[in-house]
């Protein structure tokens, strides 16, 4: 019997698609939130990390609500561009994305708010606007956070099994991603593939881990050797 490589491949372009959006949205909002206090502050906080709590299922539910035919962003979407995510990979990336968010956020943030905040004001006195603080200051300098927040919501992505399987739902060679894919093969006796796609996602999600540990831990050893030379 042949082995379908497809839930693998679908998992990896889910997975690269989400954390780009992770990305590209997490660094700024977590730039903002770390340099800036508001009124509802902790209200915006407590929404941006709600999908880490909240069981996969939920977030499924109201992903479709939201995307649905008869939903604001699904009317939306069909009335001005005609697509559907429902049910399709867009759906999956959105799911990924939504629940591996925080992880960047979260990373990313904590990173910034540990960046010496009179190294950007030096910069400031010297006529450097607010983005070029950012690009060149903030984020160098929270670089490790980054990166641990990349990692960790691609490997969340990944792994996203409960809101994808409820927003894109399981089609073969369409949204059937590993997860999916591991839970129907155990559903229909092929316990052989859903064996190979486990140890595919363990193995994977152990070097992750593992690289991510040392990296960090290199990282962490520069930065005291380099305090010890001044």
């Amino acid at each position: 019997m042949s082995f379908d490589y497809t839930p693998i491949i679908l998992s990896l372009k889910v997975a690269t698609a989400a954390v780009i959006i992770v990305v590209l949205l997490g660094i700024p909002l977590a730039g903002h939130m770390a340099r800036r206090n508001f009124p509802g502050k902790d209200l915006v906080e407590a929404f941006v990390t709600l999908p880490l709590v909240l069981p996969p299922s939920v977030v499924g539910f109201i992903l479709l609500w939201l995307f649905g035919k008869n939903g604001p962003l699904g009317q939306f979407l069909t009335g001005v561009f005609h697509v559907s995510v429902v049910f399709n990979l867009a759906g999956a990336v959105i799911a990924a994305a939504v629940v591996s968010f925080p992880m960047m956020y979260q990373s990313t943030k904590a990173a910034m708010e540990g960046v010496d905040k009179t190294l950007e004001n030096a910069a400031r006195t010297l006529g450097a606007g607010e983005l070029r603080v950012f690009l060149t200051i903030t984020i160098p300098l929270s670089w490790p956070g980054i990166v641990s927040g990349f990692i960790l919501s691609f490997a969340r992505s990944l792994g996203e099994f409960g809101a994808t399987l409820m927003i894109a739902g399981n089609i073969p060679g369409k949204t059937q991603t590993m997860p999916i894919a591991i839970y129907m093969a155990n559903e229909g006796g092929d316990t052989a593939t859903a064996m190979i796609l486990v140890v595919i996602m363990t193995v994977f999600s152990f070097l992750v881990i593992f690289w991510l540990n040392r990296w960090s831990k290199r990282q962490q050893k520069g930065f005291i050797q380099e305090e010890g030379s001044e």
